[in-house]
């Protein structure tokens, strides 16, 4: 077996005496997290220089790519069933830097900036539908009461967000029924502006947009940060993981079908002004369709949105802050306590507080869709390297390795062209991860002063 690098040894998580997740919190954890206002945006950008039929299988590629990663990290998951995610499978299986930086790249990238996204977009989205207030008030409102909602009962929050993901199905559902129902049914035949006459397959738009609808399926994984919170792990997370992803797929492949038969590109161009106006698709559709009552409808969809997905990342986040605690690679103040990460909560919502009044929607988009493509590709790859860590641990499935290696080769590829295309946009992740290096070699080199080493807790036979 390979030797490891030393670290002290776990605080052994403490499971709640009576776990919060079965499956369907564990379905609705993963819907809640993909679900958000980016499958209501991305299509107007892409609709500038992609046709209907290269949208939609730009859709169906992002779909395939997000159930291959899906599949591959429900493997991962049966194997270690601790909460944690890609820190513990990328700290345990590869290197513990990697699993380091994952862990920072989730906590800033995957949880912080999106909960400070999300929740400016709803105060705006209140605030065109005639609420009185600025949208970072709305935002520091809605961010202090999901936190403290969980600081003050974990088991109602998550009644609170089954409340809320079952709402917010209901009213996507509506809106694909309507326009279904009410919106054209042929094939749509305008063409984008931005191509040239004659050209063929838009390749290069179809690569770059890929990470736009990456961003759109991310949250798949959610189940996964808080395994050791389910009632049976090694059950109910990979069916969680999976069977979520699937679900948003066909919704998604249904809702951007309602946006190309119905809406052309001089239409959808509208959301190049989203930073400004805050106006998606849905709400323009809805608003042809239904006049402007249907529009304002639309916008309180869309804030019902992203109240369940910001429910959802501030539920799962400090989940990553206490596994890395109880590895000793941050302070043990951070670690749950009976199961509650109260204190990681607290610096999740200062972190999205503080950003808050600085994000913007797509440098959020490119930096984070990269990090996200980056650590997610490595991470499946962990799944090679079980038998040779974990000898005694269940062998990967066949059907798992070929997911695990379609999802590396193609989220790798889209985090290289992102790279080779327009650098400055990961400038970013490099900056985060020589933070998280400096801290990890500080953490690093005191662990090895004292000889210390973390085992990770592996599901056997």
């Amino acid at each position: 077996m390979p030797q490891r690098v030393p670290f002290p040894p776990p605080h052994v998580p403490e499971r709640p005496s009576r776990p919060l997740l079965g499956r369907k919190s564990g379905l609705g954890l993963v819907i809640s997290n993909m679900v958000g206002a980016g499958v209501f945006l991305s299509t107007g950008f892409m609709a500038q220089e992609m046709g209907p039929a290269p949208i939609l299988l730009a859709w169906v590629a992002g779909a395939l790519l997000a159930l291959a990663g899906a599949r591959a990290y429900a493997e991962l998951a049966v194997v270690v069933p601790r909460s944690g995610g890609e820190y513990l499978y990328l700290r345990h299986f590869l290197h513990p830097a990697l699993g380091y930086l994952a862990g920072w790249g989730s906590l800033v990238l995957g949880f912080a900036a999106p909960v400070a996204v999300d929740t400016l977009g709803a105060g705006a989205f209140l605030s065109a539908a005639g609420l009185p207030v600025p949208p970072q008030w709305v935002a520091v409102a809605l961010v202090c009461a999901l936190t403290a909602l969980q600081l003050a009962s974990p088991r109602k929050a998550l009644r609170t967000q089954n409340l809320l993901v079952a709402s917010k199905a209901a009213l996507v559902l509506g809106f694909v029924g309507v326009g279904l129902w009410f919106g054209r049914a042929e094939w749509p035949t305008w063409t984008p502006p931005a191509a040239p006459p004659g050209a063929g397959f838009p390749w290069r738009a179809f690569l770059s947009n890929q990470l736009w609808i990456a961003f759109a399926f991310s949250g798949w994984n959610a189940a996964v940060y808080m395994s050791g919170e389910f009632r049976s792990p090694a059950r109910d997370v990979p069916w969680a993981v999976v069977m979520g992803c699937a679900a948003v797929a066909v919704l998604y492949l249904l809702v951007n079908w309602v946006f190309v038969a119905n809406l052309t590109p001089a239409q959808a161009s509208a959301v190049t002004a989203y930073e400004s106006h805050r106006i998606t698709l849905g709400h323009l559709l809805m608003e042809e369709l239904l006049g402007r009552h249907g529009g304002l409808a639309m916008s309180l969809l869309a804030t019902a949105a992203l109240v369940s997905s910001t429910s959802a990342m501030v539920l799962v986040g400090p989940r990553v802050l206490a596994a890395m605690a109880e590895d000793g690679v941050l302070p043990s103040w951070l670690r749950a306590r009976n199961g509650k990460p109260r204190a990681a909560l607290a610096v999740q919502c200062a972190l999205s507080l503080a950003l808050v009044f600085t994000q913007e929607l797509r440098d959020l988009v490119t930096t984070a869709s990269g990090a996200l493509l980056l650590f997610s590709s490595l991470t499946v790859l962990a799944l090679f390297r079980v038998r040779s860590v974990e000898p005694s641990a269940p062998p990967p499935s066949r059907v798992g390795r070929a997911c695990a290696a379609a999802f590396a080769l193609g989220s790798g590829g889209l985090f290289l062209h992102q790279l080779w295309t327009s650098p400055h946009s990961l400038r970013g992740v490099g900056a985060l991860a020589l933070v998280g290096l400096g801290v990890y070699g500080l953490s690093g080199r005191a662990a090895r002063a004292r000889g210390l080493s973390v085992p990770v807790p592996v599901q056997r036979p």
